[in-house]
């Protein structure tokens, strides 16, 4: 039976799990990390990624061997249409930063291959979950690994990287935690299709139809949305209905069109915001997506989990050292405030560029008024250019 001592069990491998192990081996803290997914299964789940700014330095000065400069493809902006007319972003200009488009999947296949370096413990594909005693100093998880064997793991803190559907926030007790949660009454309809990108940067189209986001993922295999109803049966559109009506949603006077190929994949994305506080809990503590969900419209999801990390990761680090446990007694607190800061542009952004079947024609204008207010205000723009690139980490 595969037992440990460790410092710091992680419950999840994704991307914000592997990068906190990183930095806490970095700094010659151990840690044991297990995940309910296989290997496989996180390395081929295709998820966008924009990585904010930091993000990306985060990567660089944890030195992660990242592909972000090599595979990833940095982007100096983004477009938003509102009527078939175009709005251009220049973030270097407007905020003196970028953003870089590199997907989730391929960031945890660099920490992966890094945490493998390490000759640290990462359990993928363990089964039956559990965790206790996190209010002494003793907390442990109990798992099964995927040879069946007993998997016990004896540590100081525990931290819950586990996802949205994960044990570890259950483990707060009801009393002591608020669970805040909005949900929006439209969802996206999503394609992966086998195209060359249609534009240089990410589109973010508003039209009487709808929204659409006309996104990227590699040189020959794009992403494109577009606002849909939550219960939307994909198998009823042919490819010919979804390319016809991507193309109404960013028609306009200059003509643009999209580059189409065949789809090789479709879903729908239902639109949720939700946020748990306090996130922490004795000995526990929560980070991305466990602890918080953003709606995908503002570029959230992952760079709010390695600003979590780079929260919590020298927290950790000075109270498993002795050098003070202040900030690990802060750290929800501390990571809350910029959860909060994101939510808000995620709501806000979500809000400007979609209709909303519920509202009415007052609601309606008044958000094209506010997304009008921000396109036509150089401040307005600086102000969309620093929430979409993040503010400072930590």
């Amino acid at each position: 039976m595969p037992e440990f001592q460790t410092d710091v069990a992680i419950v999840g491998a994704g991307p914000a799990g592997l990068m906190l192990a990183h930095l806490l081996h970095n700094a010659g803290i151990d840690s044991v990390v297990i995940d309910n997914r296989s290997h496989d299964e996180i390395a081929h789940t295709h998820r966008a990624g924009i990585l904010e700014a930091g993000s990306v330095r985060m990567l660089e000065s944890a030195g992660v061997e990242s592909r972000v400069h090599t595979e990833g493809h940095r982007h100096d902006g983004i477009d938003i249409r509102v009527n078939g007319t175009s709005h251009s972003f220049h973030f270097p200009d407007l905020i003196g930063d970028s953003v870089w488009l590199y997907p989730q999947n391929e960031i945890f296949v660099d920490l992966a291959a890094a945490r493998a370096r390490t000759g640290r413990p990462t359990y993928f594909s363990v089964t039956d979950t559990h965790l206790g005693d996190i209010e002494s100093e003793r907390p442990w998880v109990n798992a099964t690994t995927a040879e069946g064997e007993d998997l016990q793991i004896n540590a100081r803190y525990i931290v819950g990287a586990d996802g949205s559907r994960g044990p570890c926030r259950a483990m707060i007790p009801a009393d002591t935690k608020q669970r805040f949660f909005h949900e929006y009454p439209f969802a996206w309809f999503g394609i992966l299709c086998e195209a060359p990108p249609s534009h240089e940067v990410l589109i973010y189209s508003r039209s009487e139809r709808g929204f659409a986001l006309i996104s990227q993922r590699s040189s020959d295999i794009q992403r494109m949305y577009f606002q849909t109803s939550p219960d939307t049966d994909v198998d009823v559109w042919t490819d010919e209905q979804i390319w016809a009506e991507l193309q109404a949603r960013v028609d306009g006077p200059d003509g643009f069109v999209l580059k189409t190929g065949p789809i090789i994949d479709k879903t729908v994305l239902p639109f949720r915001s939700a946020v748990t506080e306090p996130m922490q809990h004795g000995s526990l503590f929560l980070a991305g997506d466990s602890a918080h969900t953003v709606p995908p419209t503002g570029a959230k999801g992952l760079n709010l989990a390695f600003a979590d990390v780079s929260v919590l990761a020298p927290a950790l680090i000075s109270a498993l050292q002795g050098t003070g446990a202040e900030a690990l007694a802060g750290y929800s607190q501390t990571a809350t405030k910029r959860v909060w800061k994101a939510q808000n542009f995620s709501y806000q952004m979500t809000r400007m560029l979609h209709t909303d079947p519920s509202q009415d024609a007052f609601e309606t204008k008044r958000s094209l008024g506010e997304l009008n207010s921000i396109l036509d205000s150089e401040h307005g723009r600086r102000y969309l250019a620093e929430c979409y690139t993040g503010w400072p980490n930590g």
